[in-house]
């Protein structure tokens, strides 16, 4: 079944599935997906909310009709995702037997997921379903970066750039703190805390020496769980001085090296507290994404933040592994010399073959222009 053209839903509605949307955005339950719900009298008046913090235990609407009992009859429950098919689950099972009259969903599982099909069996049992067309793509969206790691084995990855207004990331010295201003940096605190891991390769690894973390603990999901550091480092140069190093016991963090890198310093970083990963190197020499990615999705990583460097970002974007872009853009210029440009990589060869954001968003954050969304590539040719 497929989500219905743009009909409006019934006024009421939007309130409480905007309710249900904002719940789900409390938690980061990887690896099953964000879900909110809300449950509600005929008249509106909300009786129970909730969303999945974590990925263990039962369905939390499973639990929250079980606490109301009898209350929950008649009740209309707004779920942002699809009540899960999957006979283990029992969630379809439970809404019935808890006598709910009316469900409206956000959005729908994918059947390849094998647990698609529940908005189907609630409608032939006799009950009320409605898909809520004002957020339908808020929903898809929420769910997007587990869609893909549920289908494909493969994390959902947001590349972030900052840059000047003439494509560059650090001044002629190497200078590269900071190129954008406080508003943008808060926005990346943001990003971080909506995704399981942030990634940097080696070389912003040793010229930043950034901490990675989340610095307002209010921004993390209910559970306060940060999200894992990874570093991208072929050779395992990583000092045992850097931030992410002496940390480590703290905050979890990831490094992926070459096969061929020394011993003694994968020894050196996991007796810091680092878990290291060997991985195959592309005929560049380089980690290869592709199994660093499969490594940390069968790892429970569902959404990656990768901020740099630029050979990192033109890797990403050379194999079509970027799924989104964050780019915030200074109003500064940093020359001809400014070194390196954005994105390390040979590119396209005319515009028609680049990489774009589809349907862009821009906004301003403070001085800077920031402007993301959903990433496209051209389609091969024959």
């Amino acid at each position: 079944m497929q989500d219905a053209a743009d009909d409006a839903a019934p006024p009421d509605d939007a309130p409480l599935m905007a309710a249900a949307l904002a719940q789900a955005r409390r938690g980061r339950p990887s690896p099953e997906p964000p879900e909110g719900f809300i449950l509600a009298r005929a008249d509106g008046t909300l009786i129970a909310e909730g969303f999945r913090a974590d990925a263990e235990g039962t369905s939390v609407v499973l639990d929250a009709l079980a606490a109301l009992g009898a209350a929950a009859q008649g009740t209309t429950l707004y779920a942002t995702l699809e009540p899960n098919n999957a006979e283990e689950a029992g969630v379809v099972d439970g809404i019935l037997a808890a006598g709910v009259k009316r469900v409206v969903i956000g959005s729908l599982y994918p059947e390849s997921t094998g647990r698609g099909g529940g908005a189907d069996r609630l409608r032939d049992a006799g009950l009320v379903v409605d898909m809520s067309m004002p957020f339908g793509a808020e929903a898809r969206t929420l769910i997007a970066p587990w869609v893909k790691h549920a289908t494909t084995g493969l994390p959902h990855v947001a590349l972030k750039l900052a840059l000047s207004l003439d494509g560059r990331i650090a001044s002629r010295s190497g200078a590269s703190k900071w190129v954008t201003g406080t508003e943008a940096r808060v926005k990346v605190q943001q990003l971080r805390s909506m995704h399981d891991g942030v990634a940097v390769g080696i070389g912003t690894a040793l010229s930043d020496d950034p901490r990675l973390t989340v610095r307002d603990a209010a921004l993390l999901p209910e559970d306060g769980q940060p999200p894992v550091r990874i570093i991208f480092d072929t050779k395992l140069r990583l000092p045992r001085s850097a931030h992410v190093v002496d940390t480590a016991s703290d905050v979890p963090t990831w490094v992926f090296g070459g096969e061929g890198a020394p011993d003694e310093a994968e020894a050196a970083l996991v007796d810091a507290g680092c878990r290291v990963h060997r991985v195959p190197l592309t005929a560049e020499g380089r980690v290869d994404l592709v199994s660093a990615f499969t490594i940390l999705a069968a790892d429970g990583i569902v959404s990656v933040l990768v901020e740099g460097g630029a050979e990192l970002a033109g890797t990403l974007l050379a194999g079509q592994l970027a799924d989104e872009l964050h780019a915030f853009l200074a109003p500064i210029l940093l020359g001809p010399r400014g070194r390196p440009g954005a994105v390390d990589w040979a590119g396209p060869e005319t515009p028609t073959d680049a990489p774009r954001v589809v349907e862009p968003t821009w906004e301003v954050c403070g001085h800077d222009a920031y402007v993301h969304g959903r990433l496209a590539y051209p389609e091969p040719e024959d």
